[in-house]
């Protein structure tokens, strides 16, 4: 079972994901969170960085959704200003959510990646649903307060995990 809750890859930074990796994994989509994931979760705008982050993939023919638990104001103001299509309230680590996001692609589970800083939501739900899963650092050490018990939780899987040796950090790609 704690198996579910390993992440393929754990990226420091967001960037270290490339389309290079995705084409050389034969990898066509992406599901990403939103929250402390891509922007603050205290933040509502796209930075600079991360539009032209989204820009290398859509380049690149590799298509991207963003799923998130928060609701569809706080959402759409985001992939609005990214030309994204998105999932909100997808009730993570379900799969429904997910799955939806697989829907609006059309692809097939093992040629999606989901990105998320979250082991209890992201990459459970992700593991779950069939998707190769990323964890990635949050943006930053707050979070909204429903997420405290997710990340209490996460800290003991996490160093069950680094005991193994089977969790480390990527510092580049």
């Amino acid at each position: 079972m704690i198996k579910k809750f390993l992440p393929q890859k754990m990226y420091r930074d967001i960037y270290l994901l490339t389309p290079e990796y995705m084409k050389a994994h034969n990898l066509k989509g992406i599901i990403t969170d939103l929250d402390n994931t891509l922007i603050r979760w205290d933040k509502p705008d796209a930075t600079p960085e991360i539009r032209a982050w989204f820009q290398q993939f859509i380049d690149a023919g590799i298509q991207v959704v963003v799923c998130s638990n928060n609701n569809e104001k706080r959402v759409k103001i985001f992939a609005d200003q990214v030309g994204l299509p998105f999932v909100f309230k997808a009730r993570k680590p379900l799969v429904r959510g997910f799955k939806r996001a697989q829907q609006l692609m059309g692809l097939e589970s093992h040629e999606i990646i989901v990105i998320g800083d979250q082991l209890m939501t992201d990459v459970f739900g992700g593991n779950r649903g069939g998707f190769h899963t990323i964890l990635v650092a949050p943006l930053v050490k707050t979070d909204e307060w429903k997420t405290y018990l997710n990340r209490k939780m996460e800290k003991v899987i996490m160093r069950r995990f680094q005991k193994k040796n089977l969790a480390n950090w990527e510092e580049h790609s």
